[in-house]
């Protein structure tokens, strides 16, 4: 029995494909046998049932017909389906026809002069790949780069939305042929076979100059076919992928705008006038944009459409990530739809690992972590990130083999998480990446101190490899501490506190020592475990007293430190707390009573039966008697002490014995300068730079460099002395060391007496700053 007649009444009208693969199925006929039938080949009635051929001649629609015993009506109906087919196929670009440029287009003036430069060189044909972010603005820079060298194609400037984003893109073969009838061939001379076609489109475009320009590509495969040999032409793609596997002649990505750009963009929109009279509400509405042109466009056509509003308003309005990609809609721009494009495109694990991303609570992240959130191998991880970054979701970070989000597209990936994935198995990942977290930073801290573990956790296996990691996951396990603490979990918080104590003497920021200590105080409180209490308030004073110079603070919370030390009857830590009383004490110029604090110190540790504690006070009381302009005795202790870590009695690992080697060579290089005696100033130096092999203290490090340029300047080799300064003022600048004035200040003498005023001059003014800005 025959299948119904399909009909398009209440419909949308069925192309000839469609109707014709209907009419086939209803006789149940195969391709076959209705091209045996009708004469037409079976390659031309499966390019017309799947839409490639879309308007067949009238000979051929009616010996169909007739095979498939259609009656008048039916007939009528196939016959205009074709001829619809036809008028779709019709050329819908000339040369030149190219879309509204954008008059305001800002920032773009390096990748138009790159775009330029090509143009200005190519003798056969150059490509061209513009790839970045959705929101980006590639198609607006190739605009606006094809209107400016028009004028150099002879032959023409052609444009092609290639729909990648779309569920079908634009196939290949249409823009061959659309190319093909732009370019003045008649549309019966065009050949029915895609090869044929091809072979026409490249032999017309061999001798011709042309600008083609092939907007939101969706892939590799879509662009190879349109890509022809000619003369002195150029072929810019732009997409939202990478396109690798292009050999592309020049590569633009395009990342979002500066500051001072995004300033420029929103005022051209909304007015210079009016931006100019808010410039910090302009700057934190650029900035809540994430630079993003699309972002920007939006918010400035918000502000230019809503005149009455003042652009602190709508910074408010942004402020709220629940609501930031709400508020950045005009009309129909919406940079949510922008993302959701993208995302769209991306298989099952893409997905999972791009939402769960949102979670990481620092800017960047590595393979490790990602691999954790997307409980997958951590190969596995680093593949989907590539993939990402291909489809522009992902950028790569500075620290190579590391990734960012842009700061819009995280929001956008937060909004699917909490949409898409229920909250029991949000919360899971998140706990697994926090425990991650928390459990690698606590055994990376431990290859330093006393103690310092040797054998291998995971990726870490020495204290170089633990120190990178601390350092480039700062942010995420400082991250997951805050977390950590909100949620509860007092004793991990603790543990990893505890477990920062000797990793923070010369290493990381103060202001995260401040932040991980009261997070260990709170922990202790919480728990209420006195003892705890009073290491961790130890540990603050410390880090207050030496890292944050805030000595009023830190007395006060030595207050609190001894009582608590006192309470839990912990002689070591009653040791801890006067010995951090003394350090303030020094620091803050008290140094007769820091010198009664020493030895009282030194004292509760030898009480104590902790020696390295009773060596430690010891190495302070020699600063103390420096200070005190004592230099000998200070010589002395230092010497005393090095002798005590050299002979083994304290037991310490080797890395903690170099570190601690190091420090007091520095010191008695110190003693020494003030002495005078400039050769063993260098032998001492020296002595601390060849112990630093093995150790990372930059701050130890940043002295020896230090006093090794004073000694050389003063033993006459002011190049030598230069060159250590130099190193001393690079690293007293990365880690905020308090030898940066006086460094700039030696490297200032020693440019005048290399005759070179100029930068003496620079050197005393970078002094200056620091000074003023120090108190």
């Amino acid at each position: 029995m025959a299948l119904p007649v399909p009909t398009n009444v209440g419909m949308v009208a069925m192309t000839f494909g469609e109707l014709l693969r209907a009419h086939r199925l209803r006789v149940r006929l195969t391709q076959e046998e209705l091209a045996e039938g009708s004469g037409v080949s079976v390659r031309a009635i499966s390019d017309m049932e799947r839409g490639r051929a879309k308007g067949p001649q009238r000979r051929t629609v009616e010996a169909l017909a007739g095979v498939l015993s259609l009656v008048g009506p039916q007939i009528g109906e196939l016959l205009d389906a074709a001829k619809e087919g036809r008028v779709r196929r019709a050329p819908s670009v000339a040369p030149s026809a190219l879309p509204p440029d954008v008059a305001d287009l800002t920032g773009r003036e390096g990748e138009l002069a790159a775009l330029t430069a090509v143009a200005e060189q190519t003798r056969t044909t150059s490509l061209v790949v513009v790839h970045g972010p959705p929101g980006a603005g590639k198609t607006a820079l190739a605009v606006r780069a094809a209107y400016r060298l028009a004028s150099r194609f002879a032959d023409g400037c052609f444009f092609f939305n290639l729909r990648g984003m779309d569920v079908r893109p634009v196939h290949p073969s249409e823009v061959v042929y659309r190319m093909l009838l732009a370019l003045g061939v008649e549309e019966k001379q065009i050949p029915a076979s895609d090869a044929e076609r091809s072979d026409l489109y490249r032999a017309r475009l061999r001798e011709r100059s042309t600008l083609l320009v092939l907007d939101n590509a969706s892939d590799e495969a879509q662009v190879r076919p349109l890509l022809a040999t000619g003369s002195r032409s150029v072929v810019v793609v732009t997409s939202r992928l990478v396109l690798g596997g292009l050999e592309a002649s020049r590569r633009l990505g395009l990342d979002v705008l500066g500051p001072g750009e995004s300033f420029d963009l929103l005022g051209a929109i909304a007015g210079r006038a009016r931006v100019g009279a808010e410039p910090v509400a302009t700057a934190r509405v650029a900035k809540l944009c994430g630079h993003l042109p699309l972002a920007l466009r939006i918010a400035g056509n918000r502000l230019a459409s809503r005149p009455k509003w003042t652009i602190g308003h709508l910074a408010g309005q942004l402020v709220d990530e629940r609501r930031r990609l709400s508020a950045l809609t005009a009309g129909d721009l919406q940079v949510r739809t922008a993302f959701e494009m993208s995302y769209r495109q991306l298989g099952d694990k893409a997905a999972v690992l791009f939402r769960r991303l949102s979670l990481v609570p620092g800017a960047d992240f590595g393979p490790d972590l990602a691999a954790v959130l997307a409980d997958v191998d951590r190969f596995s991880a680093e593949d989907t990130l590539e993939e990402l970054v291909d489809m522009s979701l992902l950028d790569t970070a500075e620290v190579p083999g590391r990734y960012v989000f842009h700061d819009l597209i995280r929001v956008f990936a937060g909004e699917r998480l909490v949409d898409e994935e229920p909250a029991p198995v949000v919360g899971q990942a998140r706990r697994r990446m926090v425990d991650w977290l928390l459990d690698t930073a606590v055994a990376a801290a431990g290859f330093f101190g006393p103690d310092a573990r040797t054998v291998p956790f995971g990726p870490l296996s020495s204290q170089e490899d633990a120190d990178a990691w601390l350092t480039v996951e700062t942010a995420n396990w400082a991250g997951a501490l805050r977390w950590a603490g909100r949620d509860g979990l007092h004793a991990e918080v603790l543990r990893l506190a505890t477990a920062m104590h000797w990793y923070s003497d010369q290493r990381g920021r103060g202001e995260t020592w401040v932040d991980v200590f009261t997070a260990g105080v709170a922990a202790a409180r919480a728990l209420g475990s006195v003892r705890d209490e009073a290491v961790q308030l130890n540990f603050l004073t410390w880090t207050l007293a030496v890292l944050m110079r805030r000595y009023p603070e830190a007395l006060a919370l030595h207050e609190q430190a001894w009582h608590a030390s006192v309470a839990a009857g912990d002689v070591t830590e009653q040791g801890w707390a006067v010995h951090y009383r003394s350090v303030s004490e020094l620091r803050s110029g008290r140094l007769e009573a820091a010198q009664v604090s020493a030895r009282r110190a030194q004292e509760l540790f030898r009480q104590a039966g902790y020696p390295l504690g009773e060596q430690i006070s010891l190495s302070f009381l020699a600063l103390v008697l420096d200070g005190l302009a004592r230099y000998e005795e200070s010589l002395v202790v230092n010497l005393e002490l090095l002798g005590n870590l050299r002979s083994g009695r304290l037991e310490l690992a080797p890395v903690m014995v170099a570190e601690l080697s190091a420090t007091l060579l520095v010191r008695t290089a110190d003693s020494l300068a003030r002495l005078a005696r400039w050769p063993e100033v260098l032998a001492a130096a020296d002595d601390a730079l060849d112990m630093l092999r093995t150790a990372t203290a930059p701050p130890s490090l940043c002295d020896a460099r230090y006093l090794r340029g004073l000694a050389l300047h003063r033993l006459g080799d002011p190049a030598g002395a230069r060159t250590e300064f130099e190193l001393a003022v690079g690293l007293a600048t990365e880690h905020r060391h308090h030898r940066l004035a006086a460094a700039l200040g030696a490297l200032a003498e020693v440019h005048d007496d290399l005759g070179d005023p100029v930068a003496a001059g620079d050197c005393r003014d970078r002094a200056a700053a620091v000074g003023s800005n120090s108190g």
